[in-house]
């Protein structure tokens, strides 16, 4: 698992409306070396003021007093370079794929551990999309689901772009599984996962796995 360090913390800004959760992700980010929380918001109108800020990264719930957390996302990736990964109580597949389709970097449930916490966060920070197995296989249908016949041919077109081992590679990324995993999971080396991960990146016109994921299952 990737490290943070303590050299260089990631800064985090917290949106959560309930108390007891910004205390639990402080007790969190206070036994652990290397995290910075630099500010925390209890709704959507409070938390766009965070933006100026430029954290590394956003801890955002889904339900708020006055929106979705979702709907803040993309004005976050449109004013700054912070990651954002979703912690909700949430798991339902509409809100999983909004989420997502919205620019998140990753999918956690909040009855994750502190431990898939923190290693969800080091994911985001190095490029990964970290989701919970509950929301991963929301991923995993719509990347496996029939076109529309109206969308057949686009999309058709679309996935030709990648090859069968490359379309499994995303696979295994949408499941959270880091570089080393993947290639575990896929029987193949780290050096070879790297080399199809940069032909993805080269097809699919993006810079990271997250934005990798979110354009297949926009596909």
């Amino acid at each position: 698992m990737t490290k943070i360090s303590p050299s260089a913390p990631v800064q985090i800004a917290i949106i959560e409306d309930e108390p007891a959760v910004r205390r639990y992700f402080m007790q969190i980010m206070g036994v652990a070396e290397g995290y910075d929380i630099i500010a925390i918001a209890p709704d959507l109108a409070t938390g766009r003021g965070l933006i100026d800020l430029k954290p590394d990264l956003f801890l955002m719930d889904i339900g708020l007093p006055d929106g979705n957390g979702y709907d803040l996302v993309p004005e976050i990736k449109a004013k700054c370079a912070a990651k954002v990964l979703i912690i909700s109580s949430f798991g339902d597949r509409e809100t999983v794929v909004k989420a997502l389709s919205a620019g998140a970097d990753g999918y956690l449930l909040k009855d994750s551990s502190p431990q898939q916490i923190l290693d969800g966060i080091a994911i985001t920070m190095d490029g990964g999309a970290p989701v919970s197995p509950a929301a991963a296989v929301y991923l995993l249908d719509l990347l496996r689901a029939p076109a529309p016949a109206s969308q057949a041919q686009a999309i058709g077109e679309a996935d030709s772009r990648l090859t069968q081992r490359e379309t499994e590679l995303l696979r295994s990324f949408a499941e959270g599984k880091s570089y080393k995993e993947a290639a575990q999971a896929l029987n193949i080396s780290p050096h070879t996962v790297g080399t199809h991960v940069k032909a993805i990146y080269r097809k699919l016109e993006v810079n990271s796995r997250s934005e990798a994921i979110r354009q297949a299952f926009r596909r």
